[in-house]
């Protein structure tokens, strides 16, 4: 049920086309929240049937011109919602760590170059994140809607950090 509240999120941050809007999820809600462009692409076709976000007119009506989005107070009441929803905590599903129970039972072969590989992508990832935090969140935050912004980020940036430290722990271990 989440897609349908993140495309809301974005669109009541800046009314977006279809088009704009996958590539708004590649750059930002696309870290912690993963769609493809189908998805989206559906989804808006659900949200704007069910009456919570319509298509803005076009200032000049021409074919093939792309549709950009606004939420509508429907939509907005949705949003509100759904913020004031309690949700349990999802276990962890990754399958690196169920690669790694299944090498208990079948040998460990293979898994210190996938180990470092991981450790090699979470280092991408948390500079990537920490590129954005110096370019978006310094000095830091002064509204409400910027410290939440940045809480999110803070908590990716902080997700990366575990991964780097288990990954390197682990693979200390392995190598005995």
């Amino acid at each position: 049920m989440s897609l349908p509240h993140a495309i809301l999120t974005a669109l009541l941050e800046k009314p977006s086309s279809g088009l704009e809007l996958t590539r708004r999820f590649d750059r930002s809600i696309g870290y912690f929240w993963s769609s493809t462009h189908q998805q989206i692409y559906r989804e808006l076709g659900k949200l704007e049937q069910a009456g919570r976000i319509r298509a803005l007119p076009a200032a000049v009506p021409a074919r093939g011109q792309k549709k950009e989005y606004e939420v509508l107070p429907a939509g907005r009441e949705e949003l509100a919602a759904w913020v004031a929803l309690p949700e349990d905590p999802r276990p962890v599903r990754d399958p690196l760590l169920l690669r790694m129970r299944a090498a208990a039972v079948v040998g460990v072969a293979g898994m210190d170059p996938e180990l470092r590989r991981h450790l090699t992508l979470h280092e991408r990832q948390l500079a990537e994140y920490r590129e954005i935090e110096e370019r978006n969140f310094t000095p830091a935050p002064t509204t409400d809607e910027d410290r939440l912004r940045y809480l999110v980020l803070r908590g990716g940036i902080d997700l990366e950090t575990f991964w780097i430290g288990w990954l390197t722990r682990a693979i200390a271990d392995l190598d005995g």
